[in-house]
């Protein structure tokens, strides 16, 4: 279910909405949509957000749903402003923002965005694991994107890809960082990535993966 997207995507100019009939009679708010404890449900609406913008196509997510409206959209009322006084939600709108400037400067997340040549399943075969990765494309090999996503409340660490075409060397993105009320415990300042067959160059990288999130190589 989670690849069915992909099967279908190049029919069409694709959007992927959140709109407001998700938001109203009793579907709940995007945050309350997430299973977990206070913490958990931050963490994984800020990876459906990175799986969502690292998605290939245009984005369209209602007004509240960036800083995690608590209550259902109400057409009589304005938004709850209040709620950015508190850590968790101000630092999930500055999530979005962020992935707003990801996709805004990195080639490989529009150039190609409704193009086939835009994206590549790298790894669906850990679903026990629940760990996803796939590519995003530009039109120049050194502008491709690897997106990994720990869709678990567990750590992995020292997880091995096997990737073709590049290397991937700097962690650009990762929803646990601190600056979006993650825990900072888990990142890569230095991502591993060692060359296995310099004839079909293939890498295999190694990078530590934090609980319920996304990141972005380059």
């Amino acid at each position: 279910k989670f690849s069915f997207s992909m099967m279908y995507y190049y029919d069409e100019n694709f959007m992927l909405p959140l709109s407001h009939d998700e938001v109203v009679h009793g579907k709940s708010p995007m945050l309350y949509k997430m299973p977990g404890d206070e913490w958990q449900k931050f963490a994984n609406l800020r990876l459906l957000y990175t799986y969502m913008w690292t998605h290939p196509g245009a984005k369209l997510l209602f007004m509240g749903s960036e800083f995690g409206q608590t209550s259902e959209w109400n057409y009589k009322s304005e938004l709850q402003w209040e709620l950015l006084q508190f850590d968790c939600h101000r630092l999930l709108k500055q999530c979005v923002s962020d992935l707003n400037g990801i996709l805004k400067k990195e080639p490989a997340m529009h150039i190609n965005q409704f193009s086939i040549d835009g994206f590549e399943w790298v790894d669906l075969n850990h679903r026990a694991e629940s760990v996803i990765v796939y590519k995003r494309k530009g039109k120049k090999k050194g502008d491709d994107l690897l997106v990994i996503l720990n869709m678990t409340p567990v750590v992995r660490n020292d997880w091995e890809i096997e990737v073709s075409g590049k290397p991937y060397k700097v962690e650009i993105f990762n929803s646990d960082q601190t600056i979006y009320w993650g825990t900072g415990d888990v990142y890569n300042p230095d991502v591993r990535c060692e060359l296995i067959d310099k004839n079909q160059k293939k890498y295999r990288v190694t990078v530590n993966l934090p609980a319920l999130a996304g990141i972005i190589l380059k």
